[in-house]
């Protein structure tokens, strides 16, 4: 049998290379295109607060924006759920219309007053600049699959300033308790130098501090269990009734323009009856504030009313950053129920609850050291691994695949979408089985 005695080392040599290179192309790609869309979301959000009757045009902004989706982005409409289902199943290179597109809707959702993030437009940009390499290098499928989630990993990373969170999210969010290690060099590449690009070209990101960490002990640990649980649960909360709402209003509205009309007409209706301008928006003044001073014990209902009202009627944007609000002021609230400091139950909301709803516990455990300090890492891996168990098998990505299931057996390869079709046939299958048990 003829022996090989060519080191392995040697043929790792052009794949680094190679990875180095495209890497760094997309970063610089999302790292620059991430850069334009934060200077633009930061001109959006202090127009807004200069001119608050900017609300009252909400209806208007969200039907142009709803038409101009259907008249040349019904391609690139599923957003996220586009890139993650070519990652899974390559068929065609997402159309680069997809960047203005959802560029140009984020920011106008945000300069009327949708509560909406930001983490979803900047995903989109860099996943679909990274595919069109695809065009220009006649890359193949699993080449293609990588850069693409390089894609993923450097818009996270940019838009939050979070380098190895977003090479983890990258990684983590394609299917539920499983991750691609083949694709671990470039996201961590592409992820780093997005960050660094974004630095250098003017953007500045929110420092949120957690002012004092409990002693690690028994009781603090339970604590903190308890609180993950009720995390894992705001985080199905909002997923699952963000995509009710979009359902609902799909089969009841089915011109598309209309749907965020009316959902722009409930949502300035709202603000005005219920003073609720600090729902609106990104919310970033509020989270910092959560992690300063206890506050409202409602702002994580209104903050999740509002942003669910928002993305289910069809305004664009991201979950992430209204999950960071959610998150950060129910810890608040739990705080003092559970004899912890306010900034260390804000800090581990602001990660659990978006950990619950993405299904990225690996990520958000690093994030949460990035942001807030190695300190709070044990209390962190706590909170997160529990909002990640109790959220179920439910999600913000409609298109992200069940990898390991969590407890209970589901069928791997199986969307998230799906499940709920599957659960009712194994109902009507045990119903059949035993029809006494019906009576």
């Amino acid at each position: 049998m003829p022996r090989n005695t060519r080191l392995e080392q040697l043929d790792l040599l052009p794949y680094i290379g190679k990875w180095l290179v495209l890497s760094f192309i997309v970063a610089c790609l999302a790292g620059a295109a991430s850069a334009l869309f934060l200077h633009a979301l930061d001109w959006a959000t202090s127009t807004r607060e200069a001119n608050p009757a900017l609300i009252w045009l909400l209806p208007i902004a969200g039907f142009i924006v709803g038409w101009c989706y259907l008249r040349m982005g019904r391609p690139v409409e599923a957003g996220n759920n586009l890139i993650i289902d070519e990652i899974h199943n390559p068929k065609k290179v997402i159309p680069l219309r997809m960047v203005p597109m959802v560029l140009g809707g984020t920011v106008i959702s945000h300069l009327f007053g949708a509560s909406v993030g930001r983490e979803g437009t900047a995903v989109q940009m860099g996943g679909a600049l990274a595919d069109q390499l695809t065009h220009i290098l006649r890359m193949r499928p699993e080449d293609r699959r990588i850069v693409l989630m390089a894609g993923i990993a450097a818009g996270f990373s940019s838009v939050f300033g979070t380098p190895l969170a977003g090479a983890l999210f990258g990684l983590e969010v394609l299917a539920i308790g499983r991750m691609r290690y083949d694709a671990l060099f470039p996201c961590v590449v592409a992820a780093i130098a997005a960050d660094r690009i974004g630095v250098l070209l003017g953007i500045h990101h929110t420092h949120y501090a957690v002012l004092e960490v409990a002693p690690l002990g028994l009781v603090s640990v339970l604590s903190v269990v308890a609180a993950g649980i009720l995390f894992g649960l705001i985080g199905m909360v909002f997923a699952n009734s963000a995509h009710a709402v979009g359902a609902f209003m799909k089969r009841r509205v089915p011109y598309a323009p209309l749907r965020p009309f009316i959902g722009g007409a409930v949502i300035a209706t709202a603000v005005w009856a219920l003073d609720g301008y600090r729902y609106i928006g990104l919310g970033i003044p509020s989270i910092v504030q959560a992690f300063q001073q206890p506050v409202a014990p409602w702002d994580f209902a209104g903050k999740l009313l509002f942003t669910v009202a928002s993305l289910g009627t069809g305004f664009k944007g991201g979950e992430v950053t209204p999950l960071f609000y959610i998150g950060a002021t129910f810890g608040n609230a739990l705080a003092p129920l559970l004899h912890l400091p306010f900034s260390m139950l804000a800090g581990l909301g602001f990660v659990a609850v978006f950990a619950g709803a993405a299904n990225t516990p690996i990520a958000t455990i690093v994030m949460a050291i990035e942001l807030f300090g190695p300190e709070i890492a044990p209390f962190a891996a706590i909170a997160c691994i529990a909002a990640y168990l109790f959220s179920g098998h439910s999600g913000i990505y409609h298109a992200q695949r069940v990898g390991h299931s969590k407890h209970r057996v589901v069928p791997e390869g199986m969307r998230i979408s799906e499940l709920g079709a599957y659960r009712k046939q194994l109902r009507q299958e045990s119903m059949a089985a035993n029809p006494g048990k019906q009576a």
